[in-house]
């Protein structure tokens, strides 16, 4: 049966994924992983509070707790299991089938019911709404018609209208029921719709959209005590409306720092619970200091250097090859991660199933090979400084100077660094295609199937493809392997895919992150989920 091989298919690929662990204190048996308490965490400045607008990490961290999805991903095996959902199902796997379970509100009253979910999927795929995640709609019938492009970019001509308004593939059968038919058969859909572009939004929220930005009306275990107090703080409590498992937190404090270094300090001051990063430099005195309430997994999140296509000087394929041969990974790693990372050599990471290793010939340092491309593409224009760029206050600078240094003793091109804008403001350049040389910027999973490292940083006009780049044979490479019978059968597709980025290199690789998280005395149990990182709703702190 087409139930059967779904579940089969989803949990063959979770498992070939790392399980995940759980720290803890030294709470007795008798009050271990109880609930109550303020939980206090480290975050940077959000983007966005919005499922439909939020694809960055800060964002993603409070969105997780205030909404929830039609699926989830275990904790322990990153299996798909259904959260709202009573079932997701398909005969043909281009059109499914989802029934809702009952009873389920948003925090205003509202149903959380199948016009929840198409209001939210049509409000994010509509191009004038201009929401970052409208992109994860791209599979659902009717999404050409939902969009349309800005003929200037930024200049004084507007997009057209698109044709229509709504997706022409969601379709409601009844309060609990709805159907999306995709643009053509894609077996991972189940995997992709735990996202938080999937959440649904109420009907209030899609009415007044900066409104809910503010103050989010939100369906899941907690709900926002206040507004959004901007570089401050985000203060959740639990939500009174929401049937499913409670939150153990009674309240969870989100206190926003302009840079990792101040909400390490913080920390140390007892300030903070939680910390889900460390600062790359106190790495050895953080793990000498806190040992078991350190909590390290081999990461999938993915660190790259990134090229704007859009420029000139580096639209020949050989300069990028070039300027990837001249660094040596490792040797950063070692001086400024103290080794804990992993370096990169492919696009997909090593836990997920059809990952392979050295798919980037042009990831081991090679001086001469990297002069000799460089030569074939031309050479670097005479007098140019090469700008790198990445995020203010996140410990990017040491290493990327690193990376500086090593190109300018293999090739000789000076540089200099750009690191002033805070992350939301990096991630609206990155948007606007204004970057002006190679940008840090990282990626992880948003749901378990390899697909997710590919097309939407790679595709062409993939939401998260900030390079520019566009290729047609990747992109039918895509579409094959979204078609294929099996999410296993995809596989050899993607590898493919994956193949020509090796020799293209729109980004360099730069290292798989091993995750470092910091927790304090008061947590009893420490809780990560390899898809959705820290869940700070399950941590427990302990109690009296």
């Amino acid at each position: 049966m087409r139930g059967k091989f779904l579940k089969v298919a989803v949990v063959a690929t979770a498992t070939a994924m790392l399980a995940t662990a759980c720290g803890g204190g030294g709470s007795n048996d008798e009050t271990a992983g109880k609930s109550g308490g303020t939980l206090r965490v480290y975050n940077a400045e959000p983007a966005f509070l919005t499922p439909s607008g939020g694809d960055d990490e800060p964002s993603l961290y409070v969105i997780r707790q205030l909404y929830r999805g039609l699926v989830k991903y275990n904790a322990q095996t990153s299996a798909v299991e259904n959260d709202l959902a009573e079932s997701v199902e398909s005969t043909d796997q281009k059109l499914w089938t989802i029934k809702l379970k009952s009873g389920y509100t948003f925090d205003n009253g509202e149903p959380v019911n199948a016009d929840a979910f198409i209001r939210s999927w049509n409000f994010a795929a509509y191009s004038p709404n201009a929401q970052n995640n409208g992109y994860f709609m791209k599979r659902i019938a009717g999404i050409k018609d939902v969009q349309s492009t800005d003929p200037d970019g930024d200049g004084p001509e507007k997009a057209p209208e698109p044709k229509a308004k709504e997706l022409a593939g969601l379709k409601k059968v009844d309060d609990l029921t709805f159907t999306v038919e995709l643009e053509a058969p894609f077996s991972g859909f189940p995997t992709t719709i735990g996202y938080p572009g999937f959440f649904p939004m109420a009907e209030a929220c899609v009415a007044d959209i900066a409104k809910c930005n503010e103050t989010p009306i939100g369906n899941g275990p907690y709900k926002i005590d206040g507004n959004w107090q901007h570089n401050v703080a985000i203060n959740l409590v639990r939500s009174d409306s929401w049937k499913g498992d409670a939150g153990k937190p009674d309240r969870i404090e989100y206190r926003i720092f302009a840079d990792v270094d101040a909400g390490y300090a913080a920390f140390q001051g007892g300030e903070l619970d939680v910390m889900y990063t460390v600062p790359p430099a106190r790495y050895k005195e953080a793990k000498a200091t806190y040992g078991d309430r350190m909590f390290e997994l081999a990461g999938d999140s993915f660190t790259y250097v990134g090229f704007p296509l859009y420029m000139d000087e580096f639209k020949d394929k050989k300069v990028r090859q070039a300027l990837s041969l001249a660094i040596d990974r490792q040797s950063i790693i070692d001086a400024v991660f103290d080794g804990r990372f992993a370096p990169a050599s492919s696009f997909v990471a090593p836990s997920f199933e059809g990952a392979r290793p050295d798919v980037c010939k042009y990831c081991q340092k090679d001086v001469e090979k990297a002069k000799q491309l460089l030569a074939e593409a031309g050479g670097w224009p005479a007098g140019k400084k090469l700008t790198l760029w990445a995020n203010a206050g996140a410990g990017h600078d040491q290493w990327l100077q690193a990376v500086g240094d090593q190109i300018k003793a293999a090739l000789n091109i000076d540089y200099e660094l750009k690191v002033n804008l805070q992350f939301a403001e990096y991630l609206e350049t990155a948007d606007k295609k204004k970057f002006t040389g190679p940008f840090r910027l990282g990626w992880g999973p948003d749901y378990p199937f390899m697909e997710t490292f590919l097309y939407p940083l790679y595709g062409t006009g993939a939401g998260s493809n900030n390079s520019g780049y566009s290729n047609a044979q990747f992109d039918e490479l895509m579409k094959a392997g979204d078609s294929a019978a099996s999410m296993q059968a995809a596989i050899p597709s993607y590898q493919q895919a994956e193949d020509i980025l090796g020799e293209e290199l729109p980004v360099i690789p730069m290292w798989w992150r091993k995750e470092a998280a910091i927790y304090s005395e008061n947590v009893d149990q420490f809780v990560w989920n390899a898809v959705a990182d820290a869940d700070y709703g399950a941590t427990s702190l302990k109690q009296n």
